[in-house]
C-alpha cells in the first residue's frame, strides 16, 4: 500500500496561480513509474489532467495545456502541479495518482476553488 499526501489547494482569484504537491508518505523500494493528477469538478466525472513518466516525459489534457505544468522532484517521490491562469472551469477536487509496482494509488484529494 502506498500513501500519498497532497497539499497546496485553496481559493484563488480567476487568473491566479496555485502549486499543488503530492508526496509518497513512506519509504518505497521500487521506482514509481508514473505520477499524475486528475480532477473532479462539482457534479462531473473525474478527468485526467497530466502525468509524468519516471524518465521525465509528460502528458497533458488539452484543456490545461500551456497553463498547467507537472514536475517530478529529484527525490522521485514528489510531484507538483503548477496551475496558472486559473479559469472558471478549473475548480475541482484534484487527486494525485501514482503507479507503483503495477498498481495504482490515489491521494485523498485537495480542493481548488476560484474566488470572485
Amino acid at each position: 500500500q502506498v500513501q500519498l499526501i497532497e497539499s497546496g489547494g485553496g481559493s484563488v482569484q480567476a487568473g491566479g496561480s496555485l502549486n499543488l504537491s503530492c508526496e509518497v508518505a513512506e519509504r518505497i523500494f521500487h521506482p514509481i513509474s508514473i505520477m499524475g493528477w486528475y480532477r473532479q469538478p462539482p457534479g462531473k466525472e473525474c478527468e485526467f489532467i497530466a502525468n509524468i513518466i519516471s524518465a521525465g516525459s509528460t502528458n497533458y489534457a488539452a484543456s490545461v495545456t500551456g497553463r498547467f505544468t507537472i514536475s517530478l522532484l529529484i527525490n522521485k517521490r514528489t510531484t507538483t502541479l503548477q496551475i496558472n491562469s486559473l479559469k472558471p472551469e478549473d475548480p475541482a477536487v484534484y487527486y494525485c495518482n501514482v503507479r507503483y509496482t503495477g498498481d495504482y494509488y490515489w491521494g485523498q484529494g485537495t480542493q481548488v476553488t476560484v474566488s470572485s
